[in-house]
């Protein structure tokens, strides 16, 4: 089983060449969560388009951007509903709790979250429930995703049939060498896989 990298941005401003070594990292996907007016918003993501058309683009929070940019939704906690389907709309929505899993599991993807201790972002879940809620988790379309204080340390703790990747914020960003933390990720995934609990999943 492959494992999908998002990458998401630290709300830190628009910085191309930082933006760029990450977009060279080897993610999948990139999420933009920048506190940007709507016009520099739409050139960020524009940019990010032309730089790597091959990673899969998101914004988080604001629809009227996403549908000019052409990409896909994140819609946070406590974001109006949204009819996506009817606008042919990729959309990405975050769980914290696993009963919300069944009025979102038509989305594009799910983030579940925070999986270890993140500052200010409520109890983790840890591995141990992250693979119950899994194991028990309804026949979705979504593709889901692990988010919240995972390194390439800890990635190889949360592989699931059910756990198509992860994402990342801090960990991409950190650092001096992004590339090096997806190898790393996908090292400990791959490494995992053959393991006797994984085997047997």
């Amino acid at each position: 089983m492959g494992m999908h990298v998002l990458a998401i941005t630290p709300g830190e401003g628009f910085d191309p060449p930082r933006w760029e070594r990450v977009l060279r990292a080897g993610v999948d996907g990139f999420m933009i969560r920048e506190p940007l007016q709507a016009r520099a918003l739409l050139a960020a993501a524009r940019w990010v388009r032309a730089r790597a058309p091959e990673v899969e683009l998101w914004l988080n929070g604001r629809l009227d951007v996403a549908l000019a940019a052409g990409c896909g939704l994140h819609a946070p906690e406590a974001y109006p509903p949204v009819p996506h389907r009817d606008l042919g709309l990729a959309l990405s929505r975050p769980v914290h709790d696993p009963d919300q899993v069944p009025d979102r599991g038509d989305s594009r993807q799910l983030i579940l979250s925070p999986i270890f201790p993140v500052p200010g972002k409520g109890p983790a879940w840890g591995p141990a429930r992250l693979h119950a809620v899994l194991d028990a988790l309804p026949p979705v379309a979504a593709r889901v995703l692990a988010l919240g204080g995972i390194t390439p340390a800890s990635a190889a703790a949360l592989r699931h049939p059910r756990l198509a990747g992860v994402a990342v914020l801090r960990g991409l960003w950190s650092g001096a060498d992004p590339a090096g933390v997806v190898a790393g990720l996908r090292e400990a995934w791959a490494a995992d896989a053959g393991s006797p609990s994984m085997a047997g999943s």
